[in-house]
């Protein structure tokens, strides 16, 4: 008989970087040089991050930290309704253009359902961002509160106009 959890039942952290990194054996496909080098997700995604935007390390590990805990503050809570300010959407955007990471995390986060990314063109400057922050740490994270800060006014949201999307 063969037992598969539909959630990482054993993670007791809300360390981004540890929910990132235990989602690895859960990837089917990837690229042959990224994994095989050693390197944890983690640092693959920081390493992507780096590649791609102009920022140092320390800041790509900000900006990743806080996409992670975002991200899975959505696929745990469809009915929360989240929104993520323009710096943060960087790591968000990071997490998703690596689809065999994106598709680890909807199967270890979201029950195995791929979460969709929809997003509205207009930005709200309604305090959605700052609501989110407070949310994510109503969950257990441990945010950056001045990466949220930053844009707590001018949040890239997305809606329901696909089912599970955030």
């Amino acid at each position: 008989m063969t037992v598969t959890l539909d959630r990482l039942a054993g993670i007791r952290t809300r360390d981004p970087k540890e929910l990132l990194n235990a989602v690895q054996p859960r990837i089917n496909h990837l690229t042959i040089n990224v994994l095989d080098g050693g390197m944890t997700l983690w640092d693959c995604e920081i390493a992507l991050l780096l590649r791609d935007h102009t920022m140092v390390r320390d800041m790509a590990e900000r900006v990743l930290g806080n996409a992670v805990m975002y991200t899975i503050g959505c696929m745990e809570h469809p009915e929360v309704h989240l929104g993520v300010g323009k710096l943060v959407d960087i790591g968000v955007h990071q997490l998703i253009l690596d689809t065999p990471v994106w598709w680890a995390l909807c199967d270890a986060y979201n029950e195995g359902r791929y979460k969709h990314h929809a997003p509205f063109i207009e930005r709200r400057r309604d305090g959605l961002c700052l609501r989110t922050a407070d949310f994510l740490k109503s969950i257990g994270f441990h945010i950056d509160e001045e990466l949220w800060a930053i844009d707590g006014t001018d949040c890239s949201p997305c809606d329901n106009k696909v089912p599970d999307s955030h």
